[in-house]
């Protein structure tokens, strides 16, 4: 069941890694800059810190506590995933988001996914073992997934005509966004890197719910809270760069746009705009809320979570860009490609997943014991 609960909880971060931007659909009038960081305060900063708070005991004591080495890691990679994640927003802006999320999150699933249990040495007992063959064949399959939802994006680039293109995804450009999505895709598996730099956090927060009588569910979110700092600090100063050079950071406070002729100046529903951000802010968060439980019940191979969580991530985002109308007016094979994408994407999970299962049996976890 521990591992049915794993899926589950990646699935649901899945979901509301797809879901996150959304609510930004219905800010007007603020620059990209203003709402992504607005959002970044919730996503961040303010959701992390109170769900680990309430769910952690004694959270500061937990970070205080902790080998100073796991902490600089932890936000180090945390300010790499930063640089990749402030360009996510700019991916799905220029490719919209089946497209934007299939190409970023495929190099982002090969990075987060393989590089951890190569540093580590723990690739060597994967190779070796039914089990971890197993689960390295669910991770080809799910780049194999993730490539035919790139083709899917890429026929739908060479069917759709120009207007239909900009009436989905208003700035649709796909060379620009390719190159974007490349950079977003490679810097954001850094948040693997820095949960794994974290575990001896975890291992702190641990003890603290074990003495509490808590479950062990949490014991990631201390490391999630420092891991997003690092994240904060580069996304904050970015934004806060563009706020200076393109003169926008008088609309966190201006109830009107700024117009050379008064008359013509638009009313800004601020509370609107802070509202719709604060909900994608603590959406986009809960992916990880959601990721770190779920990484707890996946075993020993613990580093196939970020596989699960990518292929959620890209089948939810699928499903959004066909609600929305993303892939309206294409032909019949791209559909189709649409389709066999997902399919693909769903198997691999199940295929990680009852990897993970057959090390729980112990004939395999015997063996690997032993190397």
């Amino acid at each position: 069941m521990g591992l049915i609960a794993g899926l589950f909880f990646h699935w649901l971060g899945g979901l509301a890694s797809a879901s996150f931007y959304i609510p930004y659909r219905r800010v007007r009038l603020w620059s990209w800059e203003t709402y992504w960081l607005v959002g970044g305060f919730f996503s961040w900063i303010i959701a992390p810190f109170i769900l680990a708070s309430i769910l952690v005991p004694d959270l500061i004591g937990v970070i205080r506590s902790a080998p100073s080495s796991s902490l600089l890691w932890a936000y180090f990679w945390g300010a790499m995933w930063g640089l990749g994640g402030l360009t996510f927003g700019l991916t799905m802006r220029y490719l919209g988001i089946a497209l934007g999320m299939a190409i970023a999150l495929g190099y982002c699933a090969a990075f987060g996914t393989l590089m951890p249990p190569i540093f580590d040495g723990s690739i060597t007992t994967l190779i070796l073992h039914a089990p971890g063959q197993i689960v390295l064949f669910g991770v080809l399959i799910c780049l194999t997934g993730i490539g035919v939802s790139g083709m899917a994006g890429m026929s739908k680039e060479k069917e759709m005509p120009e207007e239909e293109k900009k009436a989905a995804i208003k700035e649709f450009n796909f060379p620009k966004g390719l190159m974007v999505a490349t950079f977003s895709g490679v810097l954001s598996a850094s948040m693997a890197y820095g949960l794994a730099a974290g575990k001896p956090i975890a291992s702190i927060a641990l003890e603290h719910l074990t003495d509490a009588g808590k479950a062990d569910l949490w014991q990631n979110l201390p490391s999630l809270v420092v891991v997003l700092w690092g994240g904060f600090t580069t996304n904050f100063l970015w934004c806060l760069y563009l706020n200076i050079t393109n003169g926008s950071g008088h609309e966190y406070f201006a109830t009107r746009t700024k117009a050379a002729e008064p008359e013509k100046s638009e009313s800004v529903p601020m509370l609107n705009n802070y509202v719709f951000s604060a909900m994608a802010g603590v959406t986009w968060y809960m992916q990880f809320f959601f990721y770190s439980m779920g990484e707890t019940k996946m075993g020993k191979y613990s580093f196939s979570s970020w596989t699960l969580h990518m292929a959620s991530i890209i089948i939810f985002s699928t499903l959004w860009g066909i609600f929305l109308r993303e892939w309206h007016g294409t032909s019949s094979k791209t559909k189709v490609l649409v389709a066999v994408g997902l399919a693909v994407l769903i198997l691999s999970t199940l295929i990680v997943g009852y990897g993970n299962y057959l090390n729980t049996l112990p004939q395999y976890a015997a063996a690997a014991a032993t190397n």
